[in-house]
């Protein structure tokens, strides 16, 4: 079993930043890719950034420019530096990882989110 936590998230004003971090624990063999999510109240939840274990990335149009996903493969650690921070990015931030095991299966996990608030 493997365990996502994130952290970071709080309260910010318009124009400021804030860098979430999501650490992965338990049964890995190592971590393919890792993304964060969002979603905001009434809203889909979606992609806000994702990194690969090569660490290509790629961002939600909404973000590009503002945010900037990495990972630490030693610590199986992710981050997601958020900077710019709009009030429209206010959203539950997840974190998720594919992480393969001893026999190379791989499994999709999420963290249960940090609240990411930006007032005006």
């Amino acid at each position: 079993q493997v365990q996502l936590v994130e952290s970071g998230g709080g309260l910010v004003q318009a124009g400021g930043s804030l860098r979430l971090s999501c650490a992965a624990s338990g049964s890995i063999f190592s971590i393919d890719s890792m993304a964060w999510y969002r979603q905001a109240p009434g809203k889909q939840r979606e992609l806000v950034a994702i990194i690969t274990s090569g660490g290509s990335t790629d961002y939600g149009d909404s973000v590009k420019g503002r945010f900037t996903i990495s990972r630490d493969n030693v610590k199986n650690m992710g981050y997601l530096q958020m900077n710019s921070l709009k009030p429209e990015d206010t959203a539950v931030y997840y974190c998720n990882a594919v992480v393969s095991d001893s026999q190379l299966y791989k499994y999709l996990y999420w963290g249960q989110g940090t609240q990411v608030t930006v007032s005006s």
